[in-house]
């Protein structure tokens, strides 16, 4: 499994690296990922999904070093809750630096997700930036619930599928909770 793990973390990266689409498996449903400070490839994103623009992405990180390396300031409440959430928990922050400019919410917000999925946090971890993840569908279609659910343009859209946990069903998407700057908690999605 571990070699399984280094050789797809591989090719993924390098696809990766030269602004290209990827398909993998999160620690919640199947995403279709690129790097994050790439604005042709969150382009690409976009256009794959058919995705609105001021619609926001989500981004996945490896750790909280690398959180704080991708958010100005970082609440001291999101470490608690993000150390005693109960599943995969997606946080919205105030000033996001050092990604794509296009990644950014109208309102200089970011999605961020520390993951705790061993390939996603290996192959974020690797890459040494943050990857995006969003779900492998067209927009305003159902959210997969396996790899055999994503639709043939998705497949044929991206530019490499990792070849792990396809015949596993995927649970729902992360919770998702804004956190501003200024104290306010909201929850987005349960």
């Amino acid at each position: 499994m571990k070699d399984d793990f280094k050789t797809e973390s591989q090719e993924a990266i390098s696809v990766l690296k030269r602004g290209g689409l990827i398909l993998y498996p999160t620690d919640t449903v199947w995403g279709i990922g690129c790097d994050s400070t790439n604005p042709e490839a969150v382009e690409k994103v976009f256009a794959l999904k058919k995705r609105s623009e001021s619609k926001s992405l989500i981004c996945l990180v490896s750790d909280f070093k690398m959180l704080n390396e991708y958010v100005e300031d970082v609440p001291e409440v999101a470490y608690d809750i993000l150390k005693y959430a109960a599943k995969p928990t997606t946080i919205i922050y105030d000033d996001p630096i050092r990604v794509a400019e296009n990644l950014i919410a109208d309102d200089n917000t970011l999605a961020i997700r520390v993951t705790k999925d061993k390939f996603c946090k290996e192959l974020v971890r690797r890459f040494r930036r943050p990857i995006v993840s969003t779900s492998a569908n067209v927009s305003g279609e159902k959210t997969p619930e396996s790899y055999s659910q994503i639709a043939p343009e998705i497949l044929k859209g991206v530019d490499y599928v990792v070849n792990l946990h396809q015949s596993k069903k995927s649970t729902k998407p992360s919770a998702i909770i804004k956190l501003s700057n200024d104290g306010k908690v909201k929850v987005v999605r349960k």
